[in-house]
């Protein structure tokens, strides 16, 4: 990462190591504040940051290293991708970590993060910067000040990345414009592919399966079957919460799979629904259309196997969670690209995948999250994390949700 303090560069870095997270790769965020705070404590004001500190520049640099250091023996130990989140504001600076890197084999891609619009500084220094260790206890104000004098210390020295640095990535006032150079590969190609999408302004997230269907009634799995009385009241029941949640006016993007049971529990809101194929449900295979108890007595191997391996698990001629969310990677883009409210009408794997992605919980982790029938997940994205608040609307479906 590369940028002045206040430019969204831990968010950024936060954000990518989500995504290559939830598609496989094994990911970690070095943050060199953490580093410096776990090792020379929380309490420095501005000063300490002045490049013409020599004590304290040199105590910077020992903690960067440490902190890179680091990272080149977690990938010698397994790791994939590594996002190094500091401000490597200088040619040089970012010439050592770049010597380092390659030294040790590994592709070096610097994303910087430009930004001149004060409005999104101030509120990003005000949003995330005043809640900071280094500023507890701070009379809000004072905060304020020591930050803007730190950033001004890096602005003396700092130097934009240049072409013949290597490869980059330019974010430009959030995201206003996207310079790309001398990016090579299928992974900093998904990087670029993410970044453009990008962007910090806030809107929540709802996340609910369709209504309960004849199938749900029936306890069988997959299929395309239409909603149950039950399924029919609950869907009139969400069109009632979306007018009022969101209101007749405020525009909302709505996402449905392809199949009969979203598309109905969907209908009801009287508005303009996106049909993605990427949203159906897990292909159950062989076993579309069984109970679970079927399929134990019928297939007792199969059934063994996913008991015992749920995430990895395929149908036979079907798919497994892990193939779900390769699938999923095109909403998932969408979701992030949209800057209104977002309501997902799906199913439980699919959902499963969805909310542990925007959760940053580990893919393996999908067979066992909670996705129950007729409640709305509502997810609001933060600075680094997303507040989650889970909606009832009426009574419990029949339907069995299995673990």
């Amino acid at each position: 990462m590369v940028g002045l303090p206040a430019r969204g560069k831990t968010h950024i870095a936060r954000r990518l190591a989500r995504y290559l997270s939830w598609l496989g790769y094994s990911t970690r965020v070095f943050n060199v504040g953490n580093y410096r705070r776990a090792r020379l404590g929380s309490q420095k004001d501005q000063s300490f940051f002045d490049p013409d500190n020599a004590e304290a520049s040199a105590a910077r640099a020992e903690v960067a290293k440490v902190a890179l250091d680091d990272m080149v023996a977690w990938f010698a130990d397994g790791g994939e991708v590594g996002l190094y989140d500091a401000t490597n504001s200088t040619r040089e600076r970012r010439l050592q970590v770049a010597d380092r890197c390659r030294a040790a084999g590994l592709q070096v891609v610097f994303v910087e993060s430009l930004c001149e619009d004060e409005e999104v500084i101030e509120s990003n220094i005000r949003q995330t910067k005043l809640h900071m260790p280094d500023y507890a206890n701070f009379d809000p104000e004072r905060a304020v000040d020591d930050f803007r004098q730190r950033i001004a210390n890096y602005a003396r020295v700092y130097e934009p990345v240049v072409p013949d640095e290597g490869s980059f990535v330019k974010l430009i006032d959030v995201g206003r414009r996207l310079e790309a150079h001398r990016i090579q590969g299928y992974l900093p190609s998904r990087l670029v592919y993410f970044l453009m999408n990008l962007h910090p302004i806030p809107r929540p997230i709802y996340l609910t399966r369709h209504g309960e269907s004849l199938f749900n009634v029936e306890h069988r799995i997959g299929g395309d079957s239409l909603l149950s009385p039950r399924g029919e009241a609950f869907a009139a029941r969400l069109s009632g919460f979306v007018a009022k949640e969101i209101g007749e006016d405020r525009e909302i993007s709505i996402f449905t799979s392809t199949l009969r049971r979203t598309i109905e529990t969907a209908r009801p809101l009287g508005r303009t629904t996106v049909e993605w194929r990427a949203l159906d449900e897990i292909d159950a295979g062989d076993c579309d259309g069984m109970t679970y108890e079927e399929i134990q007595r019928r297939l007792p191997d199969e059934y063994e196997s996913r008991e015992s391996h749920k995430f990895d698990y395929r149908y036979p001629r079907g798919e497994s969670y892990r193939d779900v969310i390769r699938r999923l990677e095109p909403v998932i883009v969408e979701i992030e690209r949209e800057r209104t409210p977002v309501m997902v009408v799906a199913h439980q794997a699919v959902l499963r995948a969805l909310y542990a992605y925007l959760m940053d919980r580990p893919p393996h982790e999908c067979p066992h999250i909670e996705v129950p029938l007729h409640t709305v997940i509502k997810l609001t994205p933060t600075t680094y994390a997303c507040a989650e608040e889970r909606i009832a609307l009426g009574p419990t479906a029949s339907a069995i949700t299995r673990p």
